[in-house]
């Protein structure tokens, strides 16, 4: 058993609060961009290209992922007082609201250049992992998205919230869709799918397979519950990009000119 009682904060510098949500996504962002740049893409335009779209991508993932937790999540409580809906300093993101966004800016950006938009995508989806990773660490390090009371022995107990024993849901998303998804997808799928697309497939198909089962041992938001009693918003969500994944991955593979498009 372990004693979760880590400050929000991680320092302060100045009069700024600089919190670990924050370096968690900043890190997300930098060690993907580097990661994809330095092993994925080898056209230099298009790794031009590349620094350009991390703009778009910056916009997608915190636009995406706050509109969608306050319509997902807490519309009520953000409708009754709007101003909050910029207080991203307080928490609140949704991933699915995040993974819109970014397919949105990824679609307007390749439009834009000519692009195709799943290569781009794809080149996403291998380092997304990475980004949840470091995520669903700084979720326990805010003691948020704490899991269900359990009496296992590696159980914590989150002493900001209370004084039971749960499961660290955290750690068990950041292992599954963080270290072992991105392991799946660039050691193991990357080596023999050269079809744009096919890797975004697979990433929503393990992603919300891993989502879905870890929901379980996951506390569900108190405002919402459990829908009939079983599943979670999240879970329900995962049904829908689980199902999303599989759909696409057959559009793709009976697509005729499927041999047209390779990657770059």
């Amino acid at each position: 058993m372990f004693n979760n009682n880590f400050d929000p904060v991680a320092f302060t510098f100045l009069i700024f609060e600089i919190r670990w949500y924050s370096i968690a996504y900043i890190l997300g962002i930098l060690l993907g961009w580097i990661y994809i740049k330095k092993f994925i893409i080898k056209d230099s335009a298009i790794k031009k290209l590349f620094d350009n779209y991390i703009s778009y991508l910056i916009i997608g993932i915190i636009l995406g992922g706050r509109l969608g937790y306050v319509l997902i999540y807490n519309l009520k409580y953000y409708l009754s007082d709007p101003i909050k809906i910029i207080y991203i300093w307080e928490g609140g993101m949704s991933f699915h609201g995040g993974l819109a966004g970014v397919i949105i800016v990824s679609y307007i950006f390749c439009k834009t250049h000519k692009l195709n938009t799943f290569t781009f995508l794809d080149f996403i989806s291998l380092s997304a992992p990475i980004g949840i990773f470091f995520g669903r660490l700084a979720n326990f390090l805010n003691s948020e998205l704490y899991g269900r009371q359990t009496d296992i022995l590696w159980s914590v107990k989150f002493l900001k919230i209370d004084n039971l024993d749960r499961h660290p849901s955290q750690i068990y998303e950041a292992i599954f869709e963080g270290l072992i998804l991105f392991i799946i997808l660039n050691f193991v799928l990357k080596s023999f799918i050269r079809i744009p697309g096919k890797i975004s497939c697979f990433f929503l198909i393990f992603y919300s397979l891993f989502r879905f089962i870890i929901e379980f041992t996951r506390e569900p938001d108190l405002h919402i519950g459990l829908i009939l009693g079983i599943l979670s918003i999240g879970q329900v969500i995962s049904i829908f990009t689980l199902s999303a994944g599989f759909v696409l991955y057959y559009l793709l593979e009976n697509n005729k000119n499927e041999e047209k498009i390779r990657y770059r």
